[in-house]
């Protein structure tokens, strides 16, 4: 799936350390070969890897943004994804070259808040841990992580975040894989704060997490997912894009996402998430019923807007301001 990113502005960096940080779990060190430093970063930002079979895909910085020598990704090996995360924990070697992007950032940590809220599920945890490295011993912001995973085993950096300066601020919780003990975030949410909201995991756990905050101000609530173009489902069917620009309409097959479909036909569409948490490729709805796939678009919003990066159309065909 194209992403819209230029390759021509990707850097060569070399692998400088590589090491398993739960298992399954592996993280690596980018850096420049000559030594220099990076373009800079901010707290929750991402980087595209091209992977040594030539997939590409976006991995959080999970390293403080201060540091301007390197770049820290955390790759979870995914046994039923595409192959990408198998092709770099098996393939990439120390001392090898990796072709990157400079850093983008689809979730910002808001800065100067009085109070954050971190959740994290499983390897969600990267983006939050540069965001909590930033913070700093000397911040004067308040802030909880409830760290959930299935088991210790397979929590990355679970040493750092139970570590005794991160005491009474880190929440740690198993389930062993078993719903009946999943963490109840309800009296989390159940008041709400000023706090400002960072949610990164399985898309049930934030969509778990979006309807708990319902009640509390949109703008507070931040989301990230790197499921890029949603999961394909079952009753999935192709549609038609009409353009009403132009008038042209464009084929969405299953499998195909609209804003793939949309640049594949010569449409430049802005986008950085692609996986429906952003905001960036929010485009106006003219016709049609959109099935929407986002977590983004308030309730009023929903009949005149789509994320043509994850959701898909429940008629025929939808017409879009583009």
């Amino acid at each position: 799936m194209s992403t819209g990113l230029d390759e021509s502005s990707f850097l060569s960096l070399r692998i400088a350390a590589a090491d398993d940080v739960a298992e399954g779990i592996r993280r690596f060190e980018l850096v420049d070969p000559a030594g220099h430093d990076l373009p800079p970063f901010t707290p929750g930002s991402h980087i595209s890897v091209l992977t040594p079979r030539g997939a590409k895909r976006k991995y959080s910085l999970c390293n403080d943004a201060a540091e301007r020598h390197r770049y820290v990704i955390s790759v979870k090996r995914e046994l039923g994804g595409r192959g990408a995360s198998i092709s770099l924990i098996d393939e990439a070697k120390v001392g090898d070259t990796l072709r990157v992007s400079p850093p983008d950032n689809a979730f910002p940590l808001v800065q100067n808040a009085a109070r954050y809220i971190f959740i994290a599920g499983g390897i969600g945890i990267t983006p939050i841990l540069s965001m909590i490295r930033s913070l700093g011993p000397d911040s004067t912001a308040s802030w909880k992580l409830y760290y959930l995973s299935r088991a210790p085993e397979f929590a990355a950096y679970l040493d750092e975040l139970t570590a005794p300066q991160y005491r009474g601020k880190v929440v740690v919780h198993h389930d062993h894989g078993d719903p009946n003990r999943a963490f109840d975030l309800w009296p989390v949410f159940e008041k709400p704060s000023n706090a400002h909201v960072y949610c990164c995991g399985p898309r049930p756990l934030m969509e778990s997490v979006r309807d708990m905050t319902g009640h509390w101000s949109p703008a507070n609530i931040h989301f990230e997912s790197f499921n890029e173009g949603g999961e394909v489902r079952p009753d999935d069917r192709p549609f038609r894009v009409r353009l009403a620009h132009s008038g042209r309409t464009v084929d969405v097959p299953v499998g195909q996402t609209i804003l793939a479909a949309l640049r594949a036909a010569g449409c430049t569409v802005a986008s950085s998430c692609e996986s429906g948490t952003c905001g960036t490729c929010k485009t106006r709805l003219l016709a049609g019923v959109a099935d929407h796939r986002d977590m983004v678009l308030l309730p009023d919003e929903t009949d005149s807007h789509i994320m043509v990066c994850v959701s898909r159309a429940q008629t025929d065909e939808l017409t879009l301001d583009v």
